[in-house]
């Protein structure tokens, strides 16, 4: 009999199908992991922008992810974004409350198209009660800044950043470069110990909206069917790479979505 792996995103719904909880189900399909979901906002958006949010209860949240935790279980967890600090307060009750292991953080804060998702001053309620939960963070070079405190315009900022962030609390720091100029990108992986970069020729396409949610959610389904850190990390990257070369061209008028109808489930 099959035995599938069990992976939740606590995040928010994107109307448009390209990123937040969306993008997470597709990828976590992928990778033929089972994949669960926490909302935490209703988002009214498009490839061109958001519109509207309307923030879920707090109680809600905790709700959903006590209902799955106690009937079907968690092998690993993906969250994305949280609206404000009574949302993390939620959060971070049911994480402690089920003893939810392997959470991978991707810190969204603030919208490709520019709108904030986090509210304004509950950054430090992020770093200060879900950083040292978590087994891997993956901030991009702004949501670092903002972390870090810190001014990224080199490979040595990201060194720094990726250390300060480190010092906050999570076991293992995934810094992404993809906002840094030339025609690389390089993400620098620190487990505390080792530093690894993964680099990779940029794709120049429009078809970048989710991104940052399909490789979070890339790496938690590989985590969740037993592979290493490093390995997750690699193979993620592949898939993100291989969805956006293949990502449609005639959705939205502004940044699209990926391709996520991949198979990855035999990649380890």
């Amino acid at each position: 009999m099959k035995r599938l792996f069990k992976t939740i995103t606590i995040a928010g719904s994107d109307s448009g199908g390209g990123a937040g909880v969306q993008a997470d189900i597709k990828t976590f399909q992928a990778f033929d992991v089972y994949g669960m979901s926490a909302i935490t906002a209703i988002t009214s958006q498009n490839t061109t922008g958001v519109s509207s949010v309307m923030n879920v209860s707090p109680n809600v949240i905790y709700d959903q992810i006590a209902m799955v935790s106690k009937d079907i279980g968690i092998d690993a967890c993906k969250i994305g974004m949280l609206a404000n600090t009574e949302v993390i307060d939620a959060v971070f009750k049911a994480l402690v409350d089920f003893k939810i292991q392997n959470i991978v953080l991707d810190p969204v804060m603030v919208a490709k198209s520019g709108d904030y998702l986090l509210r304004r001053g509950d950054e430090n309620s992020l770093v200060k009660k879900l950083l040292p939960l978590c087994f891997l963070v993956t901030p991009n070079i702004p949501e670092a800044e903002l972390i870090s405190q810190t001014s990224i315009k080199t490979k040595e900022d990201m060194i720094n950043s990726i250390l300060e962030i480190k010092s906050l609390g999570p076991k293992n720091v995934l810094l992404k470069g993809g906002h840094m100029q030339g025609d690389f990108l390089t993400d620098i992986l620190y487990d505390g110990i080792d530093f690894y970069e993964f680099t990779s020729k940029k794709v120049n396409s429009k078809n970048t909206h989710g991104t940052g949610c399909t490789l979070s959610a890339a790496i938690t389904a590989s985590l969740a069917r037993g592979n290493s850190l490093y390995e997750a990390v690699k193979i993620a990257k592949k898939y993100t790479l291989e969805a956006i070369k293949k990502a449609p061209t005639n959705i939205g008028q502004g940044h699209g979505p990926l391709y996520h109808n991949l198979n990855f489930s035999k990649v380890n």
